[in-house]
């Protein structure tokens, strides 16, 4: 029985074991080897669970923030068996994950009173940005949401090509220019069509090169200033998304983008494919920004939202 309340569906929640299924059995077989042969919590125990810790890619501030806690717990108990190790490490990762996620959502949804509700997306090339933005215009429009697309990412066409196929598979406008177009254009012009539309989402497309942040920096800022002719508050959202499959890549971009531009949510893609599941954990606790989606397959219905109780429910299972 779970020590989480159940508010996944079924469907939902088996996609999430199964899309974490490589980190947790990488995990655990790390975990055993740590732990075989002692019944004991001791200095060695906690020596191999720092190691199987940053190998799994939690990052090595995070893991020390762990590691210190169940030292003190050690302390504290004076005799701590390794068979409830797990159980202590499902403890402090679900309160790790706490401290930055607050909400307990399973679906998706926007707060109330902001129409349209806009979000800029934001991330370097080829962690999943243009296909996270489709799968987000898929979900809020299966929601009974007005969605408006912005392919603000004018240096690839390829970039505006791909949300332009989400845009007819989705069956949602989207506002483009062509390969080139300045960027902030894009963003003024899709924002006006969609407070004309009466849309209640607008999801934004932005370049993903990193290769000059002062660049990235003028660009980002000059999209949020003439967005904000229209609507004064936009962006309501900054998303950044990082590729989990990268591990230790995902942490230095969060790095790069939050230094850029205000990040105030992230989404990890691509955890299905990968024992790196452990980077949302450690970018959670480091950024003190909160994951809000999660990719964990293919399917449009893969992208889920974050739930820190199901996360770790799955994970410790």
């Amino acid at each position: 029985m779970s020590l989480f309340k159940k508010i996944f569906s079924k469907e939902k929640k088996e996609n999430l074991d199964k899309g974490l299924e490589k980190t947790k059995s990488s995990f655990f077989d790390k975990m055993s080897k740590a732990v075989a042969g002692k019944s004991k919590v001791d200095d060695e125990v906690l020596d191999d669970l720092e190691d199987v810790l940053v190998s799994s890619d939690v990052g090595v501030a995070t893991t020390i923030k762990i590691i210190n806690r169940i030292e003190d717990r050690v302390a504290r108990d004076k005799y701590l068996g390794t068979d409830e190790l797990n159980k202590i490490l499902r403890e402090e990762i679900a309160g790790l994950l706490s401290e930055t996620n607050t909400g307990e959502d399973s679906e998706i949804g926007i707060p109330s009173g902001k129409k349209p509700y806009v979000i800029m997306v934001v991330g370097v090339n080829g962690v999943g940005k243009t296909t996270t933005i489709g799968k987000l215009a898929h979900q809020f429009k299966s929601a009974g949401k007005k969605v408006v697309l912005g392919a603000a990412d004018t240096f690839r066409a390829a970039a505006i090509d791909q949300l332009q196929i989400w845009a007819e598979r989705t069956d949602v406008p989207i506002i483009k220019q062509k390969m080139g177009s300045d960027p902030a254009s894009v963003a003024f012009d899709t924002v006006q069509s969609a407070v004309k539309m009466d849309a209640d989402v607008v999801l934004i497309d932005t370049a993903g090169r990193l290769h000059n942040k002062v660049n990235l920096m003028k660009e980002l800022s000059k999209v949020k200033r003439v967005m904000q002719k229209t609507i004064p508050d936009a962006p309501h959202e900054v998303l950044l998304v990082l590729d989990g499959s990268t591990g230790q890549n995902a942490f230095e971009q969060a790095k790069q983008f939050t230094a850029a531009t205000e990040v105030t949510s992230l989404a990890v893609t691509k955890l299905d494919g990968t024992a790196k599941g452990g980077v949302v954990i450690g970018i959670s606790d480091q950024f003190k920004i909160p994951v809000k989606y999660i990719g964990v397959g293919e399917g449009v219905e893969d992208l889920q939202v974050f739930n820190k109780y199901e996360f770790v429910d799955s994970f410790f299972k």
